[in-house]
């Protein structure tokens, strides 16, 4: 059952397409209103939704690695606050089966830098437009779970999002005492482009759940790492 909609406003971090793009349609369908950031000067997914709703999506161009374009954004919305920021970005290596003895350097750090330092960078960036109590969420994985790595596989990707999790857990350690809401969003396999099309999930089914948790986490000061049914995911 989805959870009952406050009719705020969330800031969205790549939601042209994939998860982002779904979890952007999730809230609009619950009354909110919605910022969204895409790659590109191109037509997205992200651009039809707001031909759709006129008046309640705003697109914003942001490359998480573009300092520059970091700072402009902030600079647009600095006299508004947001309820929730979510950043929804991720990559993995061409081949994921490489083990860490076969990856490239230069492909490692492509993934490090995407998935746990960009996210990283965009919290500190943007982190005054949150309201403060507001909510700051990251999509991570489950496969970022050290704790829970008994098979190994996903060497590279698993890596990254263990890294993502041990520097939000640092954030929120600097953070401490504060009233906004910490999130590590663990998903599930999902057919996305990341995920691919043999993944156990359809984005129908598990957006959902995931915009749940999210608007259920509000209110609750504090770091958590949880799956998509709002459990909580071993670290």
């Amino acid at each position: 059952m989805a959870a009952e909609s406050t009719g705020g406003s969330v800031l969205i971090i790549g939601a042209s397409r994939g998860l982002g793009h779904a979890m952007a349609t999730e809230f609009l369908d619950r009354g909110w209103q919605v910022v969204g950031t895409v790659r590109g000067t191109g037509r997205t997914l992200l651009h039809e939704l707001a031909d759709e709703n006129p008046g309640r999506v705003e697109i914003a161009c942001l490359d998480i690695m573009a300092p520059q374009q970091m700072a402009a954004l902030h600079d647009r919305f600095a006299s508004r606050r947001f309820d929730i920021l979510f950043v929804n970005a991720g990559t993995a290596n061409k081949h994921q089966d490489e083990t860490i003895a076969d990856v490239s350097t230069e492909e490692f750090v492509e993934v490090m830098v995407t998935n746990a330092l960009g996210p990283m960078r965009v919290i500190e960036a943007l982190q005054d437009l949150v309201t403060v109590t507001g909510l700051i969420g990251v999509m991570s994985s489950g496969q970022g779970s050290v704790g829970n790595n008994e098979k190994g596989g996903r060497e590279i990707y698993r890596a990254s999002k263990a890294a993502l999790n041990q520097c939000m857990r640092s954030y929120a350690a600097r953070h401490a005492g504060e009233r906004r809401a910490l999130l590590l969003m663990a998903p599930g396999w999902i057919r996305t482009d990341l995920g691919g099309p043999d993944a156990r999930f359809s984005m129908e089914e598990t957006v959902p759940d995931i915009v749940d948790v999210v608007i259920g986490k509000q209110g609750k000061p504090g770091l958590e790492y949880l799956d998509r049914f709002g459990e909580v995911v071993v670290w």
